[in-house]
């Protein structure tokens, strides 16, 4: 199974290993990541499943569609270049090792 980080703060991470298919939003709240929400069940709605993907992971992802592009201008904290919605990105094996960081709103 990959293994995926995320960064909580600059001293405290939680990295889980996590089932090829679920997305990181689900991986994310199975795994009590605090700031990872998902209100609306991962249906692109809300937002409340925003990180950003760290620059040496972020071709591992690609780049967000149409439609979660629009969304990521309604999140709290405040869009980077390398934001996503955790709802969208399945996890692969290709993932092993992503870094993610959960932004403080």
């Amino acid at each position: 199974m990959p293994k995926i980080t995320w960064k909580i703060s600059p001293t405290e991470e939680i990295t889980a290993e996590v089932k090829t298919g679920m997305t990181l939003m689900e991986a994310a709240v199975s795994n009590n990541v605090p700031r990872v929400i998902g209100e609306c069940g991962g249906n692109m709605a809300c937002a409340t499943c925003h990180v950003v993907v760290a620059d040496e992971c972020y071709d591992l992802v690609g780049e967000p569609n149409d439609i979660e592009d629009d969304m990521l201008d309604f999140t709290e904290a405040e869009r980077t270049q390398n934001s996503r919605l955790s709802c969208q990105i399945r996890v692969t094996d290709e993932l092993d090792g992503l870094v993610l960081t959960v932004l403080d709103y």
